[in-house]
């Protein structure tokens, strides 16, 4: 029998993007960035402020359309050279993004919120009159479960801590049946006992489910603890890609010079929190 490989979660290659400062000049925030992360992988991007981290995070879900290269997930395009996939729709459903202030709707509970991550599946006028039929319901109230929070279901967002706002968050990624999550500095806004409970989860998720973890972060010492694999980023170009350990305190500073110190731990031990 012919055995087929299983293609990557996500494929970037060569992937170019600028934008407009000015009339006339404009700044390339990705130059030829290229790197990928096998399924079931968890993988941090590492980066000083400017460092590109989000802007590759929005381009791997077509959230940006980059200036030329292209983006595979599970092996189909999603972007090539700034053309959007006709499906982009049907890709962008197997992808979760967390952002770091966790992109919730205040004013709704907390099983709307994550409900809402099922809007692939659900249409318009449905969301906005929040008819849900019960097996969804029971679907949020197994994601809130998984995260932690059950308790809180029906508590409005906007009375959850931010650790738990972005536990809601998460649980929305696993209503929608995410098979990658992306987290753009998921734990920049927290405190550092929240911060070490959300990394937690992301790993639990990793391991349990097999969702392949894509996390931009700036704090090194969680990287190390947390993540196997980094691919850091100056400038827009990748300047590293390799195992955790290698990443130490000598080669952060060849890479990014005095902004190494924007990235390596406290005197305390303590995550920097910005």
């Amino acid at each position: 029998m012919q055995s087929h490989s299983v293609p990557n979660a996500v494929e970037v290659i060569d992937l170019s993007k600028s934008f407009k400062v000015q009339s006339s000049s404009s700044v390339n925030v990705l130059k030829n960035v290229s790197f990928l992360a096998t399924k079931g992988e968890m993988l941090a991007l590492v980066g000083a402020s400017g460092s590109g981290k989000s802007t590759l995070l929005r381009n791997i879900n077509g959230l940006q359309k980059a200036d030329s290269g292209s983006v595979e997930i599970f092996g189909t395009p999603i972007q090539t050279n700034g053309v959007l996939h006709s499906k982009v729709r049907n890709l962008r459903s197997q992808i979760g993004f967390i952002f770091q202030q966790f992109n919730l709707v205040n004013r709704l509970t907390v099983i709307e919120n994550v409900l809402v991550g099922n809007l692939s599946d659900v249409s318009l006028m449905r969301s906005l009159v929040r008819q849900f039929s019960k097996e969804e319901k029971e679907k949020a109230l197994t994601a809130l479960e998984r995260v932690g929070i059950l308790s809180q279901a029906y508590k409005r967002a906007s009375a959850l801590s931010g650790g738990q706002q972005q536990r809601v968050a998460i649980a929305r990624c696993l209503m929608q049946g995410a098979e990658i999550i992306l987290a753009d500095e998921p734990i920049a806004s927290l405190d550092p006992e929240s911060a070490r409970k959300i990394m937690e989860l992301l790993v639990y998720l990793n391991r349990e489910y097999g969702i392949t973890v894509i996390t931009s972060l700036h704090q090194v010492q969680m990287v190390q603890r947390y993540f196997e694999r980094a691919v850091a980023l100056q400038g827009g170009d990748v300047r590293f890609d390799g195992n955790t350990a290698d990443l130490t305190d000598n080669k952060l500073g060849q890479i990014y010079g005095s902004a190494a110190e924007e990235l390596v731990r406290s005197g305390h031990g303590e995550v920097f929190v910005h």
